[in-house]
């Protein structure tokens, strides 16, 4: 049998530089068909991390979803940082490191550890500085990523890859120290199981829910006839009144009302490909069957 939560959220994130970040939204659904609503404030990562923390004092009954990846790709080269003596051995490890290395870094930024002289060699970095290891093409994917490009899911991208719009490496990042800070307050599946009661992290990937939603011309909402639209495919006919319909609004709303369905679904709970060694050393998108 799996958990049934009451609630769930969907925390669109960002790893650009500074404290306040408009690319961070925060949406909570109260349940499959029911319009999700907005947190309206000026979100930082810090204020996030304080936002988990309660809820775990709380024991809210919440499933949070947060659009980040929560590890590196290690599989296809057996580290995530192949021949370097300091690589970690695993993703809670990696979480440490990043934190570490950025110690001096302001409000959960990573610029230390992508500069880092040895570790900068894995990256593609701005201003055409690629790493002597980044590797071929787009760079190395993590299993559930290469699955998903595989299975048409959404357009995966690398970790390692911190150039164009479409990069996710730096929000990435700064997600790992931010999940090393929580120190396993709120558990994220599927490096921890899922408690019996509690809130729970898990990777999501917006892209799937505006896929699966059945929006065509892309998985952008910029108005509030696309935002209805997209809520229309999980059955929710009255979308919320926003000030402004930007792309990260959206799709915390969108993916909260995903995420409230999906939840139920035994099969994206028990991946046939994920073992208990990939959930520790990769971690899975939810989503991802």
């Amino acid at each position: 049998m799996i958990r049934r939560f009451a609630r769930f959220a969907c925390i669109d994130w960002s790893g650009a530089k500074g404290e306040r970040q408009k690319g961070i939204t925060v949406a909570i659904s109260d349940g499959p068909g029911r319009t999700p609503r907005l947190i309206e404030r000026a979100w930082s990562r810090q204020a996030v991390l304080d936002w988990l923390i309660r809820h775990a004092r709380r024991q809210s009954d919440l499933l949070i979803g947060i659009d980040f990846s929560a590890a590196l790709p290690f599989l296809d080269a057996g580290a995530y940082f192949p021949g370097w003596p300091e690589s970690p051995p695993d993703a809670r490890a990696l979480w440490r490191q990043i934190d570490a290395v950025c110690a001096a870094d302001p409000h959960l930024e990573t610029g230390s550890f992508i500069d880092h002289g040895e570790i900068s060699r894995h990256f593609r970095r701005h201003g055409g500085r690629q790493g002597d290891l980044f590797g071929a093409g787009n760079g190395r994917y993590r299993l559930v990523e290469r699955l998903c490009r595989e299975g048409r899911h959404a357009p995966a991208t690398s970790c390692f890859n911190l150039v164009g719009a479409a990069q996710v490496g730096k929000s990435s990042l700064t997600g790992m120290r931010m999940l090393h800070r929580l120190g396993g307050k709120v558990p994220v599946w599927p490096f921890d199981p899922v408690p019996e009661r509690g809130p729970l992290i898990v990777e999501i990937y917006t892209t799937i829910a505006a896929r699966q939603a059945g929006l065509s011309g892309g998985s952008k909402m910029r108005d509030a006839d696309r935002l209805r639209a997209g809520l229309a495919g999980y059955g929710i006919r009255r979308a919320p009144q926003l000030a402004r319909y930007d792309d990260h609004s959206t799709d915390a709303i969108l993916t909260a009302a995903w995420l409230a369905e999906a939840a139920a679904r035994e099969d994206l709970w028990h991946p046939p490909a994920l073992s208990g060694e990939i959930a520790l050393l990769e971690g899975w998108t939810f989503g991802i069957p």
